[in-house]
């Protein structure tokens, strides 16, 4: 593994969200990783993209990473745009997945093995405002006991369903009421560490 895609999905709102911690994040990974001689890729969704491009950006990684802010419980909208448009695309060249994985002479292959980026990883880095406690906890009113990893579900299958192997995601919590950004920084390097050693 030694090719690293990232995709950077924050979509800009003055004076509410602008982009700055989801920025940092994106070359705090970027230089750690070039240091220890992986190569890099980025894209910023924001700033416009080619289709076809970020196909083979996705064949070429060995590990893609999508930073994204925590809009109402999920990516920017723009993200799911950039979603929709090169997995299609992906799906109609056959270069990402070449269909469902089920067919009618083999019952026994399953929904969602037909994709093409085995071997690959995905990995998803988040900031929110909801605090950690919210998560992995019954007691806790919104997300009733689910991780962060179940309530993205919507975004990691995308990438299961290409054939990835999904990684356990990052986030910094809580940044805009009780932020602890340097912290939130030291965890991701030993989460980014962590990952590149298994």
């Amino acid at each position: 593994m030694n090719k690293v895609f990232i995709i950077n999905a924050h979509q800009f709102y003055k004076g509410f969200s602008e982009g700055e911690l989801n920025r940092s994040m994106v070359k705090i990974a970027a230089a750690m990783l070039e240091a220890k001689g992986f190569e890099t890729r980025l894209t910023e969704i924001e700033k416009g993209y080619d289709i076809n491009e970020e196909i083979q950006k996705h064949l070429w990684a060995d590990l893609i990473i999508t930073q994204s802010p925590v809009f109402w419980f999920g990516t920017p909208w723009i993200y799911k745009k950039y979603a929709d448009e090169v997995f299609t695309a992906g799906l109609a060249a056959g270069g990402l997945v070449v269909d469902d994985g089920r067919t009618r002479k083999d019952p026994s292959k399953q929904y969602g093995t037909g994709g093409k980026l085995q071997g690959k990883k995905y990995m998803l880095s988040l900031t929110w405002n909801a605090p950690e406690a919210a998560f992995n906890n019954e007691q806790q009113y919104m997300f009733e006991g689910k991780s962060v990893d179940d309530v993205f579900i919507s975004n990691t299958s995308s990438y299961k369903f290409c054939g990835a192997e999904i990684l356990a995601s990052f986030s910094c919590f809580d940044v805009r009421k009780n932020p602890d950004i340097e912290n939130d920084i030291k965890r991701y390097r030993q989460h980014l560490t962590s990952i590149l050693s298994d």
